[in-house]
């Protein structure tokens, strides 16, 4: 096999996560080692970065700037919620993008998303060949969601649940300090998968966790929702209750719907929150207790100080396979996980084709599902626990968490 000689680009697309900047640093770090890659930049803001030809020259960044975005949480390139124009009516922006690829001899792409991501990546990978033009494209998984074909599981999945579990048994003892009845909702992210609610079972396996619990993979009753919420607090004057900010009911409307309309981001996809203030609420008007609705919103995704050590480990390892199999001469794959085994924990590396990523979605089983409310069963506990081990904090500073300082020194033609 020839060797393919050219600059590498990175971008990253879509919600950030605690460990996203890992896999930049795996890209990049790996990327500087190779002789055939001749610049390595950073997309700003992903694909609309490029479109821009506004991207940053990595070689510039000090090394140990570098490593410190191991533990960086967010996206210190910046990501980007941008759909590429439908080609069938205008194929203007992937002619922009193979402009600017030829430009700066730019041969290898690493995009760090989600489905939409990987979708993206596909479709740029697709009219590049139609266009006799050689580059290889390979996808770094991303999402929180959990929720990407082919994959055991995603960065920035593991952290978000130790969040959420460690999150809730905290909750569990500040809900709890008064004498007065009282019921507390809390809002987990999860469109149309319920992995990251789910985490609130671990919460309940050291029993500090929430009494009811929604996913969205069971159509959600509000009348239902209430009986239980009554049955608890008769029980035990509190009711701790964890949702998925994607519970949808028999009308497939999601909860905030009832109340106002939604709007939507530029993939389509509706823009979720409230759901928790909204059932709060309800439970008030019902019953004669005091009530809290709580979402987590961005902290889940961003708490870098709850990372998990096997979540940072193998995020930062997928950036440096996607390159090492860029240079092997694989194209228009991502990067993807099979577990091997438990005890000891232990998974592989696999290639998974962008096309049966882009457009797929998996959910939680539902055999791993109690009745609605009524929590996750052991085989969910087996599967999540050693993804949350161990701990990959930022050294301190005057105390504080001393996160990457990149330059961003913008590239020049």
């Amino acid at each position: 096999m020839k060797k393919l000689i050219g600059a590498a680009i990175l971008g990253q697309s879509g919600g950030p996560t605690s460990v996203i900047n890992a896999s930049a640093a795996g890209v990049f770090l790996e990327a500087l080692e190779h002789e055939e890659i001749t610049h390595v930049y950073g997309a700003k803001h992903g694909i609309k970065g490029i479109l821009e030809e506004e991207f940053y020259d990595i070689g510039k960044e000090d090394l140990k700037e570098l490593e410190l975005l191991k533990t960086t949480p967010s996206s210190s390139i910046g990501s980007v919620r941008y759909k590429l124009k439908d080609i069938t009516k205008d194929d203007s922006d992937y002619r922009r993008l193979l402009a600017v690829f030829k430009k700066y001899n730019i041969r290898y792409f690493f995009y760090n998303g989600g489905n939409d991501s990987m979708d993206t990546a596909n479709k740029i990978s697709k009219f590049f060949k139609e266009h006799d033009y050689e580059c290889r494209v390979m996808g770094v998984p991303k999402t929180i969601d959990n929720d990407l074909y082919g994959t055991d599981h995603t960065p920035g999945y593991a952290s978000a649940a130790k969040y959420v579990a460690t999150t809730l048994m905290e909750l569990y003892h500040d809900a709890r300090v008064y004498d007065t009845p009282m019921c507390t909702i809390v809002e987990i992210m999860g469109r149309n998968a319920g992995w990251l609610t789910a985490a609130a079972q671990l919460a309940v396996l050291k029993g500090q966790g929430p009494d009811l619990i929604y996913l969205p993979e069971h159509v959600f009753d509000y009348d239902e929702f209430l009986d239980d919420v009554g049955t608890v607090l008769k029980e035990n004057g509190k009711a701790i209750v964890a949702i998925s900010e994607g519970l949808k009911d028999k009308d497939g409307k999601y909860i905030p719907e009832h109340f106002s309309d939604l709007s939507t981001d530029s993939f389509g996809h509706a823009q979720l929150g409230g759901a928790a203030t909204i059932l709060a609420n309800e439970v008030a008007k019902k019953y004669d207790v005091k009530v809290r609705g709580i979402e987590f919103s961005l902290l889940q995704r961003s708490a870098q100080h709850l990372v998990s050590a096997v979540d940072v480990n193998e995020a930062f390892q997928a950036g440096k396979e996607a390159v090492k199999q860029a240079l092997l001469g694989k194209t228009d794959y991502m990067i993807g996980f099979e577990r091997v085994s438990n005890d000891p924990y232990k998974i592989n590396y696999i290639l998974i084709p962008l096309e049966k990523v882009a457009n797929e979605e998996k959910k939680l089983p539902l055999e791993w599902i109690e009745p609605h409310g009524k929590g996750l069963k052991q085989p969910f506990i087996d599967y999540v626990l050693p993804l949350i081990q161990g701990d990959y904090k930022a050294p301190l500073e005057d105390g504080l968490p001393r996160f990457a300082k990149l330059k961003k020194v913008l590239a020049k033609k």
